[in-house]
């Protein structure tokens, strides 16, 4: 499968505002894969975003606002937050694993935009 990077541009945004993203997040994003999510990414608005083609909620035991969409999907993670290092790893790898398979079902045509 081709690096889901390729295949359509993500964005992440919430409800509310914080003064810095989640720095258990930050640390683990760069100790797993080098990347330092403080050079590009903010705790942004959902309003603050572009228009969206995919929405894809969490869950995280949050009812989230509706968004103008071509194709919709919640997938009801518990959110890691003041939790250990192996809940934040273990909703990493589900993320990842489910971004690989969204990325794959956009490039076989199973998800239109």
């Amino acid at each position: 499968m081709k690096n889901a990077s390729l295949i359509f541009e993500a964005y992440s945004a919430g409800t509310e505002t914080k003064p810095r993203i989640n720095q258990d997040a930050v640390r683990i994003m760069k100790s797993r894969y080098a990347i330092d999510m403080e050079l590009t990414q903010r705790s942004k608005l959902i309003s603050d975003l572009p228009r969206i083609d995919i929405v894809i909620t969490m869950g995280c035991n949050v009812d989230c606002p509706y968004l103008p969409c071509k194709f919709r999907e919640d997938w009801g993670l518990d959110d890691p937050s003041g939790k250990d290092d192996d809940e934040f790893n273990r909703v990493i790898d589900i993320i990842e694993f489910k971004v690989k398979e969204l990325a794959e079902r956009i490039q076989n045509g199973e998800i239109k935009v």
